[in-house]
């Protein structure tokens, strides 16, 4: 390892866990969700791995996103869904991007987009089912159906999806689940009604944590994101057979003997009670080690956990082996899959009172991902 640190990505575990959440959904089709630099695990990579295990379509929350997929010659299916105004559009449509609605305003954009380049655009449109982010108000549902139909009848667009998002599908046994599925069939069936229903259509719903535990929600397709990393989407139920991809790892910038009584890092948070070995590793806040990791989380040196001490830097952070061996080079592990005794994405994650969705996406530019297994 030439680098400071790096976060090893094994191609191999994504086509387990791809294969593995197939297999969970039962028939239905499986659209593998790659925004955020696929969860901080690498685009273009990742993209390609996931397609290879045999996803149909590609998720981006960004067209930008998008279109890096389609320079980099992935060609398969993608799908973005946030589109604000002066959104690249005509590139999106000549690149054969799939779009995401939620109104008739943007609607109004894509279509116009539409006509300009003679591409009709694969659409997607997203009901607001009880998340109040994304997606129309159910009673505005009917006037987007209305909307797109009309383009639709133009040539301007294709209804290729309709679909919507759980709030707390994470969560066990919450209400809102059930009361979301019910009123995503209200919406199917307004669409049926109004001619938008064909079976051409792609109905999706079911994130991973649905995936995984709510047979009725997985309509035509399914979503999966955080699952397909080989994370937990509800920790309390296990690991559900899923495999941790990235690996983060760095190595020993500066190993050196201090005296007793020796305060460490800013404000001096960590005051060393012995004459003992202090290790510099190279990450800091500026690669997505959370400044809130200070004494909190555990990495592993010299085979054994060591907890950070002292304050979290921008670009390092100490830690403390007492009279064990430790010198410059040695490589220490921040979090993997726990096989060889270091910690977790999910125990860096209960231990900073966060998601590992935040653990792995905030791993910087600065760390390159090198890539181990077959990702084909």
């Amino acid at each position: 390892m030439a680098t400071p640190a790096e976060a090893r990505v094994d191609l191999s575990a994504i086509r387990h866990n791809v294969a593995l959440l197939q297999e969970r959904a039962e028939g239905a089709t499986l659209m593998g969700a790659v925004k955020a630099d696929a969860y901080g695990h690498g685009l273009v990579r990742t993209a390609e791995a996931v397609v290879a295990s045999g996803a149909s379509r590609l998720g981006t929350a960004y067209v930008r996103e998008a279109l890096a997929l389609r320079e980099a010659g992935v060609t398969a299916p993608v799908l973005s869904w946030i589109l604000t105004p002066g959104e690249p559009l005509d590139e999106a449509l000549l690149a054969d991007v799939e779009l995401s609605a939620a109104d008739e305003g943007l609607l109004a954009e894509i279509a116009a987009a539409a006509r300009r380049t003679g591409r009709t655009v694969g659409l997607h449109l997203e009901a607001d089912t009880g998340m109040s982010r994304g997606g129309a108000p159910l009673a505005a549902w009917p006037g987007l159906l209305s909307a797109a139909l009309a383009l639709e009848a133009e040539g301007v667009v294709r209804i290729t999806g309709l679909w919507s998002h759980f709030a707390c599908a994470d969560i066990l046994d919450h209400p809102s689940v059930d009361a979301q599925v019910d009123a995503f069939e209200a919406a199917l069936k307004l669409a049926e009604q109004a001619g938008a229903g064909g079976s051409h259509v792609i109905r999706h719903m079911a994130n991973s944590a649905a995936l995984l535990t709510l047979p009725r929600a997985r309509f035509d397709m399914v979503r999966t994101g955080i699952a397909m990393y080989g994370l937990s989407p509800i920790p309390e139920l296990g690991d559900f057979g899923l495999r941790p991809a990235m690996t983060l790892v760095a190595r020993i910038a500066l190993a050196k003997r201090v005296p007793d009584e020796s305060g460490v890092s800013y404000g001096h948070l960590y005051v060393t009670d012995r004459e003992t070995t202090l290790g510099l590793v190279p990450l800091g806040y500026a690669d997505g080690i959370l400044r809130h990791a200070t004494g909190r989380a555990e990495v592993l040196a010299g085979g054994r956990r060591r907890a950070i001490a002292g304050r979290v830097c921008m670009d390092q952070f100490m830690i403390d082996v007492g009279d064990d061996p430790l010198a410059a080079g040695d490589e220490v592990v921040l979090f993997g899959p726990g096989t060889r005794g270091e910690p977790t994405a999910q125990e860096w994650a209960d231990n900073l009172g966060t998601i590992t969705h935040e653990i792995v996406t905030r791993i910087g530019s600065r760390v390159p991902r090198v890539y181990e297994g077959s990702g084909t």
